[in-house]
């Protein structure tokens, strides 16, 4: 086995401190480090893992207008989003190039080149050199998500080389989008990151869906959160526990092949690092007898339009 076709990968299944970004951002490092000392060159983590999911909207009539409650915890979460542009992201950054790993995070990005008061779902790939090569926000926030999160757009519709991979992700539910997919796909995609807020109901199907209509390696990678995760200072917390089950993420962190068998099974309700190593041949064999943007592919017939342009509300002369 040629040792340049394979990738060492962890799956950091972990669960928030909860709308605590500094604390949250402790326990990412803490994750980055172990995986480094094992010898991974890749580490990913859930979908807005930094500083959390919005779980407190299907827990206090989140619908409800112009209520303080809402008004409230919505402040909180903003106030612990993260801000890129002010250095939120720079120990990790610092992190990855010291330790030499390439990181996927899920975070509540709170970005100033949208005035800086919107929150958006977005999945941050940084390089082992430690570059922010592509913040991806997610592009349809899912239900309930749609009364905290903004809408993205396509500029994070980007993909990564990493060693003989191509690496690129999408964020819960746009996993579902046909057309996102193709989008990295028609990239180059080989290894497509998944991320989650946590549940094998989400991950059990389509992670091997993904893998057999692509072809390639699909990670789907998953948080947790049990009611023990909460923080005290929550605000309303009691409101919060008082409808919150014991367990509101239970994990389903799993890989499949690009045959769309499993290399790892959804794991739940276990905490830590899952670690595999991945084989770049296993690609090329698979694309024998289908590859879905090349020649199993009638673009005189059917075309995708992306457009990746970073969108704003202002722009200035």
């Amino acid at each position: 086995m040629n040792s340049s076709n394979l990738l060492k990968v962890a799956l950091a299944q972990i669960a928030p401190v909860w709308l605590n970004k500094v604390e949250t951002l402790k326990k990412v490092k803490v994750s980055i480090a172990d995986a480094a000392d094992q010898g991974c060159e890749l580490i990913v983590f859930g979908e807005g893992l930094v500083p959390g999911y919005p779980f407190w909207l299907s827990l206090t009539n989140g619908a409800a207008w112009d209520d303080k409650v809402q008004k409230e915890i919505h402040a909180h979460y903003l106030r612990n989003a993260v801000l890129i542009e002010r250095g939120d992201l720079l120990e990790i950054q610092n992190l990855a190039k010291k330790l030499k790993i390439a990181i996927y995070l899920g975070i509540i990005e709170r970005p100033i080149d949208r005035g800086g008061h919107s929150i958006y779902c977005s999945l941050v790939y940084t390089n082992a050199d430690g570059e922010i090569k592509s913040v991806h926000r997610k592009l349809q926030p899912t239900y309930e998500e749609r009364l905290t999160w903004a809408p993205g757009d396509g500029n994070g519709l980007q993909v990564h080389p990493l060693k003989k991979f191509t690496v690129g992700g999408l964020n819960c539910w746009e996993n579902w989008m046909p057309l996102a997919r193709t989008a990295l796909y028609g990239l180059g995609e080989n290894l497509h990151v998944a991320v989650w807020p946590g549940g094998v109901r989400n991950t059990e199907n389509i992670t091997r869906m993904i893998a057999q209509e692509s072809r390639s390696f699909v990670i789907s990678v998953s948080s947790l959160m049990r009611k023990a995760d909460f923080p005290a200072d929550t605000p309303h917390l009691d409101l919060i526990l008082e409808n919150a089950p014991e367990v509101l993420a239970d994990g389903g962190s799993c890989i499949a092949g690009p045959d769309g068998k499993w290399i790892l099974e959804p794991v739940a309700n276990t905490e830590g690092l899952l670690i595999q190593t991945l084989d770049f041949n296993r690609v090329l064999e698979e694309r024998q007898n289908f590859d879905s943007v090349g020649h199993y592919s009638r673009p005189d017939v059917l075309q995708l339009s992306v457009n990746r342009d970073r969108q704003t509300s202002v722009k200035y002369e």
